[in-house]
């Protein structure tokens, strides 16, 4: 996506609205009178449900195409391959290496902390038949994951959702573009319109979000209770210790050697992060990071390769998840898991957390394979986190869109592919919405 094309997203920084006009304001209101009616009217508050849903599937709905349109237009303007592949390989060795930085913090932390010690759990009386949203998990092992990412046609990528394989078909066709040079251009004009027509649409769900975060987050209380989510409490907020401590310890690091301010950059892309609070999902908010990202002073051909390629492969908060939680089940049921057992849960947790990247709701799905490819954790004892999952979800892909959103600037920092004054004048200035 050009310059142009984010410009006519989101104009120029304007003077400040009303604070009640805020979509970050909106959202956190729409959470706030949601946990209300949750509370005081569970009957109603389950009823809402729909609402999350609708807006969730309205933002599935573009952004296969959303991630297409980028990735091609990025690369095929570029049209030079040996710069796509450097920004690749670069994002992938950050990836990895962050990835499992995460999972060490994770397993440290829920080692030091020990929520789950002392709770007894017989898994044998926990149910597994407990309804989840979860997909399933994509294939192990490294040969069917290679596999997988190959899509056996491009329209059932795209039916299916799958990102890694809209990914790999994405590039592929913006290589095929790149090497007919002037001849492309056609194409391109298309694709770049398409892509404006489609954030069109994103500007206008997002208007919706307020009313999407009220509806999800007055089901999640209506559904479990205020009361029923207090035994798992410590481990919320282990979780959340856990998060705070990636967040502050790693990528503010990170940032500050790359020559930017975490806490600004988060400020940047406050509505998004709030709004994944109140949803739980990345999806919801990919089209708005890329507008954003780009008229950051990021280049469009690495945003259109790193971001689509950090949904798939850099969660960091879903490794934080995966380590904290298995670890959680085995100290709440008794499991002895001596520090090589966690060796090879981690090097478990390097592969599995790959495998279900990039599919919403698939975090319960991956855990239940990571507990059976241990062959030493209770799968069944899943159900016992089953309570707490939403909130733990909004904290891990908090972190997760937090980690994105820095990868592609520091990716873009090392291709010496930001533009260094409209990176400094928009973080210092804050986002101001349209």
């Amino acid at each position: 996506m050009n310059k142009m094309t984010v410009n006519e997203i989101h104009s120029a920084v304007r003077p400040r609205r009303p604070f009640y006009q805020d979509l970050t304001f909106q959202v956190v209101a729409g959470m706030v009178l949601g946990v209300g009616v949750g509370a005081l009217a569970p009957d109603i508050g389950k009823d809402l449900k729909p609402l999350g849903d609708i807006f969730i599937r309205l933002i599935q709905m573009v952004v296969g195409l959303i991630i297409f349109c980028t990735v091609t237009h990025g690369i095929a303007s570029v049209r030079d391959l040996g710069k796509v592949a450097r920004i690749a390989i670069k994002a992938m060795v950050y990836f990895e290496v962050v990835t499992s930085i995460a999972l060490v913090i994770g397993l440290v932390t829920i080692n030091v902390l020990k929520p789950g010690v002392g709770m007894h759990i017989d898994p044998a009386m926990l149910h597994t038949t407990a309804h989840t949203d979860a997909a399933p998990a994509a294939p192990t092992g490294v040969g069917a994951f290679l596999v997988n990412l190959v899509p056996s046609s491009a329209l059932n990528a795209f039916a299916q959702g799958d990102i890694l394989q809209i990914l790999v078909f994405s590039v592929l066709f913006a290589c095929g573009l790149a090497s007919l040079g002037e001849k492309a251009q056609p194409v391109l004009t298309v694709v770049d319109t398409v892509q404006a027509t489609l954030f069109w649409i994103i500007r206008m769900v997002m208007k919706i979000a307020p009313i999407a975060a009220f509806g999800a987050i007055a089901f999640t209380v209506a559904q479990f209770g205020l009361a029923t989510l207090l035994p798992l409490g410590a481990l919320v907020l282990e979780f959340l210790l856990t998060c705070v401590l990636f967040i502050g310890l790693v990528l503010a690091p990170i940032c500050a050697f790359a020559g930017f301010n975490l806490l600004k950059l988060m400020r940047y892309f406050r509505e998004e992060l709030v709004l994944v609070l109140g949803t739980s999902s990345s999806e919801s908010v990919f089209p708005q990071l890329t507008a954003k990202l780009t008229r950051l002073g990021v280049n469009e051909s690495v945003v259109g390769m790193v971001l689509p390629t950090a949904y798939s492969f850099n969660h960091d908060g879903t490794c934080l998840y995966f380590a904290a939680v298995a670890v959680f089940l085995a100290q709440a049921t008794g499991t002895a898991l001596g520090w090589e057992q966690q060796l090879g849960l981690l090097a478990i947790l390097l592969l599995t957390s790959k495998g279900g990247a990039g599919v919403s709701g698939s975090a319960i799905a991956v855990l239940t394979l990571t507990l059976a490819a241990t062959k030493t954790i209770p799968v069944n004892s899943i159900a016992l986190i089953l309570g707490v999952h939403r909130i733990l979800s909004a904290f891990f892909v908090f972190t997760n869109i937090a980690g994105n959103c820095v990868a592609t600037v520091v990716v873009g920092r090392w291709e010496k592919a930001v533009d260094q004054a409209q990176l400094k004048q928009q973080l210092d200035a804050g986002y101001q919405p349209a």
